[in-house]
């Protein structure tokens, strides 16, 4: 997220949470796609990571990005910490280890989005090229341990980089050392809002598998294919993972406001100064908890929303709904990625096929895939089958949706054309992320080098 909220509208009542939610319902015609990547900066020379500081360091990226596209600058404590199109026409954000991340516009077709996301990236290489800096498309950083990489001067990261250890083991790895490809989908109502969480939360272990791409750590194989996806395994279960009520027939926006709740708070936000609040729940706050630590302890629906944005759960609702399953990965996959919850989510007849597909497996079914498809992708068993059927079956769904969009570009052709990594992948029947260890392995003579060069935009 590039920039936190400000709207001090008073919350008067539980009314006012679930309806903050609502607001985002849309007819089908208003239906928007925004695409979310990450990905590592490193100097070419010597492939270390890029700090902030420093005439070559994220800073100086960032002023370089600043001057050639207009777009104005996010400003934390005086730092530059990100860059803010107008008009809502995307943002450039730092994850907390330097992960330089593009939060797309919300366009109309995945034509737009892959126009967008070229244009993202040859301005960042035009940049960064005079800094000696190239970067990487991975799920998980190659080489770098957790000292060895960059801390970024953003207030809310250094609240959570204080709050993670104490709920989870992996909470830190998750901020310096990951990245992700999300999109962020609309919906019409509570029952489509319910449809597509439903989907997306079943099927977004099969995401993880067919965008497994992170199986080097501290520069060795790391023994997974998503290294990321495992890494998730413990950050803070509190406020992340799957979400059992969301299995539920009747799950509903006040369902997820009273989970929303009871989750610890990361900050307050108060003239533009983020106040530690890990020690209350937001139900708390709206109790008065914060009453003597700020002048306005009031919570707001800029809290709210802020709130909202530092919960963690594969699917995310806001006013949208945000797919989180995938590591980050090359450029291909950036279209990729949205191409395939789009495929399945946008359309009415794929909807009711994905529907079909996943309406019942179980909760317990499910964490079972999430917890073994970070180690075996497609090999994990399911039911009679594998995850390689599920990513099938669920692919073929996707294509024939996006055919029927029928969005076609200058040259005739429709969305589909965008799955074709996945196409690949699956038609192999190896992950990503088995295909670079056996590359590593049989044809880079375990050189990392070559997995830089390999995977760089």
């Amino acid at each position: 997220m590039a920039r936190d909220t400000t709207d001090l509208t008073p919350i008067a009542s539980m009314d006012d949470l679930v309806g903050h939610l609502r607001s985002g319902e849309k007819p089908e015609e208003s239906f928007r796609i925004g695409t979310e990547h990450e990905k590592f900066g490193f100097y070419l020379e010597d492939l270390s990571p890029v700090p902030y500081e420093g005439e070559r360091g994220i800073e100086a990226l960032l002023s370089g990005m600043q001057a050639l596209s207009g777009w104005e600058a996010i400003i934390d404590d005086g730092k530059l910490i990100g860059l803010a199109g107008s008009n809502g026409s995307g943002a450039i954000s730092l994850e907390p280890g330097g992960q330089f991340e593009l939060s797309g516009a919300p366009v109309k077709t995945l034509h737009d989005t892959c126009r967008e996301s070229n244009k993202h990236l040859a301005d960042v290489r035009q940049v960064a090229k005079g800094l000696g800096i190239e970067f990487l498309g991975l799920g998980s950083s190659p080489v770098w341990t957790l000292a060895e990489t960059p801390i970024m001067p953003k207030s809310r990261y250094d609240i959570m980089r204080n709050y993670m250890p104490k709920v989870g083991t992996r909470g830190l790895d998750m901020m310096y050392r990951t990245t992700t490809i999300q999109v962020n989908l609309d919906f019409a109502s509570e029952t489509d809002m319910r449809r597509k969480m439903q989907v997306g939360m079943r099927l977004q272990p099969v995401a993880s598998a067919l965008f497994a791409n992170s199986p080097f750590t501290e520069g060795k194989p790391n023994g997974l294919v998503s290294w990321r996806c495992d890494v998730w395994s413990d950050v803070d279960n509190q406020r992340s993972g799957l979400l059992p009520f969301v299995f539920e027939p009747g799950f509903t926006y006040a369902d997820y406001a009273e989970w929303a709740l009871d989750v610890p708070m990361y900050f307050v936000m108060r003239d533009g100064h983020y106040n530690d609040a890990t020690d209350i729940t937001f139900r708390q706050f709206l109790d008065g908890a914060f009453k003597g630590r700020v002048s306005d302890p009031e919570a707001n629906l800029g809290d709210w929303t802020n709130h909202l944005s530092t919960l963690f759960p594969d699917v995310r609702l806001k006013t949208f709904l945000e797919m989180r399953g995938a590591d980050g990965g090359p450029w291909r996959r950036i279209c990729a990625l949205p191409a395939y919850w789009v495929g399945l989510l946008y359309d009415a007849e794929a909807l009711d096929a994905a529907e079909a597909m996943t309406r019942d497996w179980s909760f317990e079914e499910v964490s079972r895939l999430r917890a073994e498809v970070p180690k075996t992708g497609f090999a994990t068993p399911f039911r009679g089958g594998t995850v390689l059927d599920l990513a099938r079956e669920s692919l073929a769904i996707a294509q024939d949706g996006l055919k029927r969009r029928n969005r076609l570009n200058d040259e005739g052709s429709d969305e589909s054309v965008f799955l074709a990594p996945l196409v690949e992948v699956t038609a192999r029947g190896t992950t990503s992320a088995e295909e670079l260890v056996r590359l590593y392995r049989e044809e880079w003579q375990e050189d990392m080098k070559r997995v830089f060069k390999h995977l760089t935009y």
